[in-house]
């Protein structure tokens, strides 16, 4: 955890930590009411302090987290994971792609499967 100061800008924080894959998708995250500091919608700007909490929607869905650290430039997974508190709810179980089994190996669907699997999707 390196120390830059008492505050470092949001979207410089989310990319430290590996929020976003870069800067751009944090500001437009931001921009977009998606990033939440103590409950409180901010713009890319803002400054956050360390035990600040920031709710962000992204990517990977809803995360909760506790600032732990600060820093500005994108950061090895081992070490951005140092800089914050995961309070994330788990994320929801997978749903099956597939409505209609198929047999492993058996090749693509013929057009006749297709059709009978867009009907029994359809109801």
């Amino acid at each position: 955890m390196s120390d830059h100061g008492d505050s470092v800008r949001v979207d410089r924080w989310l990319l430290a930590t590996r929020v976003f894959k870069t800067r751009t998708l944090s500001q437009q995250a931001c921009a977009g009411g998606k990033v939440l500091v103590n409950d409180v919608k901010v713009s890319a700007h803002r400054p956050i302090r360390v035990r600040d909490r920031i709710q962000i929607q992204g990517p990977r869905g809803l995360r909760d987290l506790i600032v732990l650290g600060l820093g500005e430039r994108r950061l090895p997974a081992p070490e951005a994971q140092l800089l914050y508190d995961d309070k994330s709810p788990p994320p929801a179980p997978r749903e099956e792609t597939a409505s209609m089994p198929r047999e492993r190996g058996s090749g693509r669907p013929s057009k006749r499967d297709r059709r009978s699997m867009d009907r029994f999707r359809r109801g």
